[in-house]
């Protein structure tokens, strides 16, 4: 099988997005966001080569992957992973929609 290519929804870029532009506005500086971005984009290398690396979650072909304090929740397909949405663990889980 070859390499599975990563796929971020939308709703996940967006929320990534809003993610780094808080802290960019907040510490008004872009430093904490690239480390926080680099950092998750480790993580979403970790995902090619062990794409069932991330806990199992209660919706079957759901995984999450957890970088500090965010998870990542994918899915595995044959040829993607794609990413569902980015979760803040800081904030109200009843808020998070996957599908």
């Amino acid at each position: 099988m070859g390499k599975r290519t990563v796929v971020w929804s939308h709703r996940a870029n967006i929320k990534l997005f809003e993610i780094l532009d808080f802290y960019t506005k907040r510490n008004k500086s872009t430093s904490y966001s690239r480390k926080l971005y680099e950092k998750l984009r480790e993580g979403v290398s970790l995902l090619v080569k062990q794409p069932e690396i991330g806990i199992k979650t209660d919706l079957e072909s759901i995984r999450g992957l957890i970088v500090d304090e965010y998870i990542l929740f994918y899915e595995i397909m044959p040829d993607k992973i794609i990413i569902h949405i980015v979760l803040d663990c800081r904030q109200n889980p009843n808020d998070l929609i996957i599908k």
